[in-house]
């Protein structure tokens, strides 16, 4: 009975989201996912099929469902595409996909600053999925980031210069860095632009059009609280607001809209990445749990 659903990770993710989200979602005329990248997974298992889902919405499976990733995800293309060929080799039609052209992209050099940061940080290390997200986003917040909508702009690779400068300055010592093939990654982002058209729309109008006319709408959050850039156990957290506001900034969509927020819990609590984790079982019962 409810328009607009929430479901929120409550501790530090694995929670079983993606099964909730996949149960409801047959229910619901969209399923969006507001945060994170391909730093997510949600794992499940249809007639004994298993689909983990990174980056797509968990309710892609749901074919009368329009699935929608919404301008507070950062996106890694190259696995986009691996995940809708995944689903297209088992018969699934993806045209139920739409992708907002304000979501960040996440370059192959921002995986590389990834994984140079935390060797930076030896034994503190954050424990990230060095899938890129940190660094993409931090470029957001200092305004040079790239969006879906830049792929095809004819200032790409300017812009594109100006960033992998910027990273080349921070790590001099990097190889992998300073022999990145510029040419190459914009031949490869130009095509991924072509490939991405029948996808790319201005996602903010079309999810508050769809309220309108009083559609129902399931939001999907990525990871968890006790991760949230804010509110989570800082700095061992990931890098976009898991909690509750980022549904709406990260959507474009009202607080006054929400209707239903679920909180996932499991009986058990485990952790993603570093940090403290108090009551971590080391003995043959965790052992066993896990």
């Amino acid at each position: 009975e409810h328009q607009v659903v929430l479901v929120l990770g409550a501790q530090w993710g694995d929670e079983g989201k993606g099964k909730l989200i996949d149960i409801l979602g047959g229910h619901f005329d969209l399923c969006c996912r507001f945060n994170g990248g391909s730093n997510a997974g949600h794992t499940i298992v249809i007639n004994g099929k298993k689909y983990a889902f990174h980056l797509l919405p968990s309710g892609m499976l749901h074919k009368n469902t329009t699935c929608v990733l919404g301008n507070g995800v950062v996106i890694n293309v190259e696995s986009l595409f691996f995940e809708l060929q995944s689903l297209k080799q088992d018969g699934i039609d993806a045209t139920n996909l739409k992708i907002s052209d304000r979501a960040q992209v996440v370059f192959d050099f921002h995986k590389l600053v990834d994984e140079l940061s935390e060797e930076e940080l030896g034994d503190s290390k954050i424990g990230t999925t060095k899938q890129g997200i940190g660094p993409s986003l931090a470029d957001k917040i200092n305004r040079k980031g790239i969006r879906i909508g830049d792929l095809k702009s004819p200032s790409l690779r300017s812009r594109l210069e100006v960033l992998l400068k910027q990273h080349q300055k921070r790590f001099p010592g990097a190889k992998a860095l300073l022999d990145y093939d510029i040419d190459g990654a914009l031949k490869k982002y130009q095509e991924y632009a072509t490939l991405l058209e029948p996808y790319v729309i201005d996602t903010v109008p079309f999810i508050n059009e769809a309220y309108a006319q009083k559609k129902k709408i399931l939001l999907e959050g990525a990871n968890a609280a006790m991760l949230d850039i804010d509110f989570g156990t800082y700095p061992y957290v990931t890098s976009s607001t898991t909690t509750i506001a980022g549904a709406f900034a990260g959507l474009g969509l009202s607080p006054q809209k929400l209707n239903y927020a679920i909180g996932i819990v499991k009986a058990y609590t485990t952790r993603v990445g570093g940090g403290p984790f108090p009551t971590e079982l080391f003995d043959q019962i965790g052992e066993r749990i896990q």
